[in-house]
């Protein structure tokens, strides 16, 4: 089975025709304003802290010039757990590397959920929650993604209830655990 390439249709490539800046007139110096890779030892502790975790940025403004996303890494050591918090109107997504997270959410953190690693993790904007290493021996390690430049966290004094209620992800691939 052949796989010629013909060239003559009518559409530009975007490399023949993007690389100038469209009110200048000159390259745009992808150097300098390309692709950047932050190395692991490189991050940045210098961001919104929450009781009981680490943050460190790795993506943001100040550091790469990001617009729109805030990237980074959290560690919550074993038997730890955070102060509730919310991220005011940004959307994040945890992503659990090691370890073992549990999530408690809502007014007064009654809801709870268990993620591990390869297990993603949504949480809308307002949602007041806590993250909790749910090992005694083990840190757990994730990476945190944030829908804006800047890492918005509201720290709130909750009274959490005692036994929270655990909500289990059902949909139409996943059944709840009580159904047979």
């Amino acid at each position: 089975m052949s796989h010629d390439h013909q060239h003559d249709h009518d559409h530009d490539h975007p490399h023949e025709s993007d690389t100038t800046a469209s009110n200048e007139g000159a390259p745009i110096d992808w150097r300098e304003h390309g692709v950047k890779v932050i190395r692991g030892d490189q991050l940045d502790s210098n961001t919104a802290q929450t009781p009981g975790m680490n943050r460190a940025a790795a993506i943001n403004a100040a550091r790469v010039g990001a617009q729109k996303i805030w990237a980074g890494t959290v560690t919550i050591h074993p038997n730890a757990k955070t102060g509730a918090h919310h991220h005011g109107a940004l959307e994040s997504v945890i992503y659990v590397v090691r370890g073992q997270a549990r999530m408690r959410w809502g007014e007064h953190l009654e809801f709870t959920a268990e993620a591990g690693p390869g297990d993603f993790i949504f949480v809308p904007p307002y949602v007041p929650h806590q993250e909790i290493n749910a090992s005694t021996d083990d840190p757990l390690e994730c990476v945190l993604v944030r829908s804006d430049n800047e890492a918005v966290v509201v720290n709130l004094n909750i009274d959490a209830v005692e036994a929270p209620e655990t909500v289990f992800w059902v949909d139409p691939i996943h059944k709840h655990p009580h159904e047979h």
